[in-house]
Formats: C-alpha cells, sequence, structure tokens
C-alpha cells in the first residue's frame, strides 16, 4: 500500500504536464491575436479618407468689353453707338461678365445693314460638395447650347461642333423674323477649364437691304468667339489663339498697340 502512493503521485503528476502546455499554448495564441487586431486598427490603409476635387484653373474673368480687338469691333458691327460697348449688370465680376454692340450702317436709298453682337463669361469654382469647376462648366456649356437651341420662334435652327475654340464647342445657327424683317443669328459656345464662353452675333438688312447670309454670320461670330476665348488666358487661351483664323491674331495685335499708345 506504501508504496502505490508514490508511484500513483507520478502518474498524476506526468498527466498533468499536457494540460499545462494546452492551456499555454492557448493562452499565446489568443496574445498573438489580440496584438494582430490591434495593428490592424492602426494601420493607414484603415483610415477612410474624403477625396477631393480639382482646383479651378481660371481665378478670374477678363474685362468682356475689352476682350474682343477694336478692329474687330469696327468689322463686325460698323457704325457702333457705342466702340467701348456696353457692359453687362454683374455683382461679382470674378464669375460673370458681359459686354454688347449695336450699330446701323444707313446706306441712304441703299437700305441699311443692322448688326449686334454679345460676349459673356461665367466661371465656376471648385466646390467639395457640387464638383470640380471643369464639371460645373461643362453642365452649364451643356445647358446654354441647349438653350440657344430651343430659342423661341427661331427657324432652321442648325448646331454643329466649333473645331479650335477651348476644350469644347458648339455653333448654333438660326433665322428669327423681328419687326418684320429676318434676322440671321449664330451663337457660339465655348467651354476653357471652368470657364463657359458665349458669343451671339445677328443681322438684318433694313429698308431693301440685302438678309447678311447665314455663312457671313457664323464665320463672324466665330472669329469673335476665337478672341473670347483666347482672352481667358492660360493653356487653354494659348491653344485657341494658335487655332483662330490669322486675321484674329492680327486684330488682337493691333488692339494691344492701340491699347499701348493711348
Amino acid at each position: 500500500m506504501h508504496r502505490s502512493a508514490p508511484r500513483l503521485s507520478r502518474i498524476l503528476a506526468c498527466a498533468a504536464v499536457p494540460v499545462m502546455l494546452v492551456v499555454a499554448g492557448c493562452s499565446s495564441d489568443s496574445g498573438d491575436a489580440k496584438d494582430s487586431g490591434s495593428g490592424a486598427s492602426a494601420s493607414p490603409s484603415a483610415k477612410k479618407t474624403e477625396p477631393t476635387v480639382e482646383p479651378a484653373k481660371f481665378t478670374e474673368l477678363p474685362d468682356a468689353c475689352t476682350s474682343l480687338a477694336k478692329k474687330t469691333i469696327e468689322d463686325l458691327v460698323p457704325k457702333t453707338k457705342n466702340k467701348g460697348g456696353s457692359p453687362g449688370k454683374s455683382s461679382d465680376t470674378a464669375s460673370r461678365g458681359g459686354c454688347s454692340w449695336n450699330g446701323l450702317d444707313d446706306n441712304g436709298v441703299k437700305g441699311s445693314q443692322y448688326r449686334w453682337l454679345d460676349v459673356g463669361y461665367t466661371r465656376f469654382d471648385s466646390d467639395q460638395s457640387l464638383g470640380s469647376g471643369a464639371k460645373r462648366a461643362t453642365d452649364e456649356y451643356t445647358k446654354q447650347v441647349a438653350k440657344a437651341q430651343a430659342t423661341e420662334g427661331a427657324e432652321k435652327t442648325s448646331a454643329e461642333p466649333a473645331t479650335g475654340l477651348g476644350e469644347q464647342a458648339t455653333a448654333v445657327t438660326y433665322t428669327l423674323k423681328k419687326s418684320k424683317e429676318d434676322f440671321e443669328y449664330a451663337t457660339v459656345v465655348a467651354r476653357t477649364g471652368n470657364v463657359v464662353v458665349s458669343v451671339t452675333y445677328n443681322g438684318a438688312g433694313f429698308a431693301g437691304a440685302k438678309t447678311p447670309s447665314a455663312a457671313d454670320i457664323l464665320k463672324d461670330a466665330r472669329k469673335a468667339a476665337a478672341e473670347a476665348v483666347a482672352a481667358v488666358g492660360g493653356d487653354d487661351g494659348d491653344t485657341a489663339k494658335s487655332s483662330a483664323s490669322p486675321s484674329s491674331k492680327e486684330s488682337a495685335s493691333s488692339s494691344a498697340k492701340t491699347d499701348d499708345k493711348s
């Protein structure tokens, strides 16, 4: 009986060893899991970041009344009442601006030629909730093209891409009868960066004078649009200058020299 007691103690001690090892092993795994979980939660990749919109390319607008060369105004609007133009009203000239000219070239018994020209600018800032300035300008560009195409009373409406003007541009032409006379219209809408440029030009013949052709009105509207886009400046402005007709470049150069002298 006395010999069996020590033997039983040794058997119980040996049986307890694996249990202790298992417990120790489980304790070690649990610690690793905690450490691993703690490391994952602290990982920089686990943190969510808000996407940012690209900054607006242009922070200001040119003066619409000086955006076109004086020679261009004289050619497109003969006998204009105000060569300096009539500025549009705007409470925020950094975001919106415009200018218009009109004139009646009276040729006596040969009739008269009337012309009207308008240049408008709209600029958009980038906004975290509204999107980038370029995207907002693209939306406005689409709206203005649609508005020109939907002009009330317009006939023979046509729209076509106007290449070489900013990043995207469309020319809309139509005929509109006013005061029993047929007016030929051309509206060119262009986008350069976060700025939308709109040029509208129309003309009519009075007292028996011949109505100007749609092709001539469109040609002159595109000329004015090229200068208006170039006046915005930046890379896109340089592109517009290079794509503008030689006569547009010469007009812009002539204007700069005249302004320097004055």
